[in-house]
């Protein structure tokens, strides 16, 4: 859980290649498994709103943790300040939409499109959900807390799969990206306060 070393000049590039190649890390594990990564993908007015209302809770949670003081909170900030604030504020925020839209389909498609799935085949909709969930919390493990929360979240956009008892990948996809996209936006305006202050 060591904190990540990014390049500010590389990271939106770097970023957009390695969250577009979990696309086809899902491909490949679909395939695998005998699962289509895109099965569950489908355009609904309905599941669109649903996902934009979804997303809601997941930033005033953002908010509220971003106010609260504690030393476990602050760690995870400094650790998101430091390695994406140098990076997020040497691009536009339509970059970093882009960034946080590609970041949700392709993560969305792997972990929801095709290892939920997968695992609910071998041990049931509970295991397949709760496994997948702490998969996506190790990959996003910057902290133990930061692990714990990613799992969280995970389990949320994994119920949100199957909202209104219709499986559809547009939801997560929306939720997670919507979200990515507000979590840069507040780093890139803290971090942006604090370099004005250092002037």
């Amino acid at each position: 859980m060591n904190e990540p070393s990014i390049n500010p000049d590389n990271f939106f590039k770097t970023a957009c290649y390695f969250e577009s190649s979990l696309i086809l890390v899902a491909i490949v594990l679909g395939w695998v498994a005998g699962i289509d990564p895109f099965a569950h993908l489908e355009f609904n007015e309905r599941v669109v709103f649903n996902g934009i209302l979804g997303t809601l809770p997941l930033c005033i949670i953002f908010l509220a943790l971003n106010q609260t003081q504690s030393d476990a909170l602050e760690k995870i900030r400094k650790v998101l300040h430091d390695t994406l604030g140098p990076s997020l504020i040497k691009h536009h925020w339509t970059d970093l939409f882009v960034l946080a839209a590609i970041a949700g389909i392709s993560e969305e498609i792997l972990f929801r499109g095709v290892i939920q799935p997968w695992l609910e085949n071998s041990w049931g909709m509970l295991a397949g959900l709760l496994i997948s969930s702490l998969i996506f919390g190790l990959i996003h493990a910057v902290t133990l807390l930061y692990f714990i929360m990613a799992t969280a979240v995970s389990v949320y956009l994994g119920m949100y799969l199957d909202y209104d008892n219709t499986r559809n990948l547009l939801a997560p996809i929306i939720i997670h990206g919507l979200y990515d996209f507000f979590a840069f936006m507040l780093i890139l305006h803290a971090y942006r306060l604090e370099q004005q202050k250092a002037k």
